[in-house]
């Protein structure tokens, strides 16, 4: 696989600083039951890397005694690390608000039953993966089958409340771009995703997020196979919004790895880039019990245009 860091270490990219965290996402471990050509994880099944109970103690902690209050749980397929379930309900517990990033498809994995059961009891936010509505699109990306197993997935937590009115279980889809594109506008696709969807299946969910593809780890090497790196970053370049910098995700996010070291954000994560405090070459979350990153300089370099681009990109969609 090509490396893409070495491409994006000489950036114009504004420097922009961190403000109050107020969500941990958490990365649980790089073992997944797909291996999607999209993923900026390079995650798959014979991924080994899990974050063990010491870890996930850490985490917790953290959560107990600093302000923020959502957990976001993400991987690979985060469900898949055996203590998943102990640490949403433990986190539940102390009235932290949990989001699993779920492929829908780990919902009739074998050894997962009961687990959207177990989300629902819980209260636990799903935000799920489905780059497209139709299933030539999907298996494509995702693999023969997936779409199948998506819809599957979504009727089945549908069936238990989530993405109906009134339930207080939030649904909420995902798309990326096929390729080297900027997503569509998020209203307009979000309309298109509902209509089809629910006509086509009787599906309901709250949003549709809108997630532009990074050029890096497996998309990134991607591009450089097929000549279109510099393109796709030149098209990211030219469609920055000064404005998205006011609420680019790595502001409030602090992204901690299955080993309890943390970052500016996922993708800084996988690129090895960490979130830098008192001259530390890399920081754990333990170095932060008592310090406060509210100023602390982000680590930018150029694939931080793939969040200001066009109408913006954050784990929680569009920007603008």
């Amino acid at each position: 696989m090509h490396a893409t860091l070495s491409l994006l270490e000489k950036t114009t990219f504004p420097r922009i600083a961190r403000r109050r965290v107020e969500t941990l996402q958490v990365n649980l471990g790089y073992k997944c039951n797909q291996s999607c050509v999209h993923c900026h994880v390079n995650a798959g099944p014979t991924r080994t890397e899990m974050m063990d109970s010491s870890t996930i103690d850490l985490v917790l902690g953290y959560l107990a005694t600093h302000d923020a209050d959502t957990l976001d749980l993400t991987g690979g397929a985060p469900e898949l690390n055996p203590l998943f379930r102990d640490m949403v309900a433990r986190a539940r517990s102390i009235g932290v608000r949990v989001i699993d990033r779920c492929n829908l498809t780990i919902l009739s994995e074998p050894g997962q039953e009961g687990l959207a059961e177990f989300l629902a009891a819980h209260q636990v936010e799903v935000v799920a993966s489905l780059p497209c509505y139709t299933e030539e699109l999907v298996d494509r990306q995702r693999g023969k089958g997936v779409y199948e197993r998506s819809i599957a997935g979504i009727r089945m937590l549908n069936a238990l409340g989530y993405g109906k009115a009134g339930s207080g279980l939030a649904l909420n889809l995902v798309y990326n771009p096929q390729g080297p594109n900027l997503p569509p506008s998020q209203e307009a696709l979000e309309a298109d995703y509902k209509r089809i969807l629910g006509e086509t299946f009787g599906i309901e969910f709250n949003q549709l997020f809108t997630l532009a593809n990074m050029p890096i780890q497996r998309f990134g090497s991607m591009l450089i196979s097929k000549g279109q790196f510099n393109d796709y970053m030149q098209l990211l370049r030219n469609a920055h919004q000064e404005q998205n910098l006011e609420t680019v995700m790595c502001r409030s996010i602090m992204s901690v790895d299955y080993q309890g070291y943390v970052y500016d954000c996922d993708f800084n994560q996988m690129l090895g880039l960490p979130l830098r405090v008192a001259g530390k070459p890399k920081t754990h979350l333990r170095d932060l019990v008592d310090l406060d990153l509210d100023g602390n300089p982000i680590v930018v370099r150029e694939h931080c245009y793939g969040c200001t681009a066009g109408q913006g990109s954050s784990c929680g969609g569009a920007l603008a």
